[in-house]
């Protein structure tokens, strides 16, 4: 492995990170001085902005035809922001589940894990996918917009004013400099993808492995960074509806946006890759489908549970790692956490649930 794929790496993860960074603060901002309530701000330009780097990287793979590149970014960036974002910020300190997570947005993150998969099932994902996808998003943040115009929560405005600065009075000259930073932070976005795709795809050679589990591994921790930073100084300030809320949303917007506009911008239908057919949009699903009885056990994920999820993601890593490198040990491994593991951690989690709920009901 060269230096120079190390240095493409590096630089392309911090100017992703500040570009997200630059663009989110630029953008609410510039936002809340045209009037645009604290909470529709959050649900929108925030959700879209910590999404930001999977856009640029899958986009940018997706345009120089590393089609598993963009593919592995989305499956490895939404498995990561459960598994190991919340993993790490329920350790921090205990998160709180709003109602409306478990009963609205979850359940959409699961149907459009599966809708996704539906769409890939022929192995590719045509410019049609992606345009049913994108619209799939202008309808989310719709109805986003729609209902919380009708439910305004004072709790929810103060939060996201307290995060994002959106209450401060305005400084002379501020559209100005709002609008440079939104400017600087799409600058920024590009650059960093740019260089991102490039050390990934030297990355994979260097190593022999495939761009598909460096966009499931290597890629998605990177641009999931912002998604991680969001969470764990949000749960150390004590906002930890958004902490979970951030992760919820994003993994919707990666699933939506992200592959929608890679879709429209290949030159030719994505193809998809057999084995993550078989294996890595599978365990996306069933980390979707996880949160419900884990975020239904009393509206929070408890320490222990993030323990958990760390630990699947390690292993689930770790499996990546082995069947790409041809170790004998990795299909036994593997049987071992799909056999085993994940159904008897499924049994246990429906249980709990279903204690919970008939707690809640007597």
């Amino acid at each position: 492995m060269t230096l120079m794929i190390l240095v493409y790496l590096i630089a392309g993860l911090v100017l992703l990170v500040a570009g997200a960074e630059v663009l989110v603060r630029g953008a609410a901002k510039l936002a809340a001085q045209f009037g645009i309530p604290p909470l529709i701000i959050g649900l929108t330009v925030v959700a879209f902005g910590t999404s930001a780097p999977e856009t640029a990287v899958s986009v940018q793979a997706a345009y120089n035809n590393s089609g598993d590149l963009a593919i592995g970014n989305v499956i490895g960036s939404n498995i990561a922001n459960v598994l190991l974002i919340l993993g790490m910020t329920a350790l921090v300190a205990p998160l709180i589940v709003s109602r409306q997570l478990i009963r609205l947005d979850v359940p959409i993150m699961i149907g459009a894990s599966l809708v996704v998969y539906a769409l890939a099932w022929d192995g590719s994902l045509s410019r049609l996918d992606g345009a049913l996808l994108f619209a799939g998003v202008l309808s989310y943040t719709a109805f986003l917009i729609v209902s919380s115009r009708k439910d305004k929560t004072a709790p929810a405005d103060d939060e996201f004013a307290k995060e994002f600065g959106l209450d401060e009075t305005p400084k002379p000259h501020a559209t100005a400099i709002n609008f440079g930073l939104l400017v600087a932070g799409l600058v920024l976005l590009v650059a960093g993808s740019n260089f991102l795709v490039e050390g990934a795809v030297g990355l994979a050679r260097a190593l022999g492995l495939s761009e598909l589990v460096i966009g499931l591994t290597v890629v998605a921790i990177g641009t999931s960074l912002p998604e991680l930073a969001t969470s764990i100084m949000a749960a150390i300030k004590g906002e930890r509806d958004i902490a979970v809320g951030n992760i919820v949303g994003s993994n919707i917007f990666n699933l939506l946006c992200v592959l929608g506009l890679a879709s429209l911008v290949s030159p030719s239908a994505i193809p998809v890759a057999a084995n993550a057919l078989a294996f890595d949009f599978p365990v996306m699903i069933a980390v979707a489908l996880a949160c419900l009885p884990i975020f239904f056990t009393g509206y929070r994920i408890n320490r222990w549970e993030g323990l958990l999820f760390l630990a699947y993601y390690l292993a689930y890593t770790a499996y990546l790692v082995l069947s790409s490198t041809g170790r004998p040990f990795a299909e036994v491994f593997g049987d071992a956490l799909i056999g085993y593991a994940l159904p008897l951690t499924a049994v246990t989690l429906i249980v709990i649930a279903g204690r919970s709920w008939h707690k809640h009901r007597t």
